[in-house]
């Protein structure tokens, strides 16, 4: 057994959606305990603004890729430059997702096309991409997925976004059951309410959501994003070896009334 069983210094990570919020701060707690991580995102620009800042706290350990993850040919790219920039690759965190907060009668084709190609089909395909790379090399990999508490709960505006969580966390359970024979685990982290800006959702700031949150969730507060490092870290560990096919909810105890 390791010594340090939570340490992650030997791993290299490839994180998709990695340039702001969740992905990003669970980037930055990587490199700070010793890993090599690859960031990404589709938007060249915003990715590039990441990379520089994290570049110069770890200069020699974080590398970026461009990747629109609703291209499987994206993905299988996106792995092979982390690859060629990191050695190899160990650790898949498919966490890139999008949000459009409407009535269910709103929803037109291209809202639910896109979210659903987004966060479900994308998280497939760089999942997809990542697992072959270690079957081919024999690797004892992970992959870990951002669920949500929409993935088992209902919450009003959410429809295609919890459609495409409830997803996630099928590819968790099954795609677990099948690679376990070859010591590939696979999980998924769940968060709360966070403080967070994703892409198509604005903060909840109206007096009303502030005290549903507050009320319905028994910590009483939205989740910070730093507060997300430790439950991804655990599932890359060897202090989760023997965990696979688990949603980790992340959620200051709003699932648990």
């Amino acid at each position: 057994m390791k010594q340090d069983i939570f340490s992650v210094n030997d791993l290299c990570v490839l994180i998709s959606g990695s340039s702001r919020g969740i992905g990003l701060s669970v980037a930055r707690g990587f490199l700070e305990r010793g890993a090599k991580v690859t960031i990404s995102s589709e938007d060249a620009s915003e990715l590039k603004q990441a990379l520089e800042l994290l570049k110069s706290q770890f200069p020699n350990r974080v590398f970026g890729a461009v990747c629109d993850v609703r291209s499987f040919s994206a993905c299988q790219n996106a792995v092979k430059q982390a690859v060629s920039e990191m050695g190899t690759l160990t650790t898949t965190i498919c966490n890139a997702g999008v949000d459009r907060i409407k009535p269910v009668e709103s929803y037109n084709e291209s809202d639910w096309k896109f979210i659903l190609e987004v966060n479900l089909q994308g998280a497939f395909s760089l999942a997809q991409a990542a697992i072959q790379y270690y079957l081919e090399n024999t690797i004892t990999g992970s992959i870990t997925f951002t669920s949500s508490i929409c993935s088992s709960i209902g919450i009003n505006g959410l429809v295609p976004y919890s459609a495409s969580k409830g997803g996630i966390n099928q590819l968790t359970k099954t795609m677990a059951a099948e690679l376990a024979q070859h010591n590939i685990r696979v999980n998924a982290v769940a968060p709360g309410y966070v403080d967070n800006l994703m892409a198509g959702v604005a903060l909840h700031s109206k007096s009303e959501e502030v005290h549903h949150i507050k009320t319905f969730t028994p910590l009483g507060r939205k989740c910070q994003l730093h507060e997300l490092i430790g439950p991804y870290i655990f599932l890359a560990s060897y202090a989760s070896s023997y965990v696979t096919g688990h949603v980790l909810y992340v959620d200051g105890g709003y699932t648990a009334i």
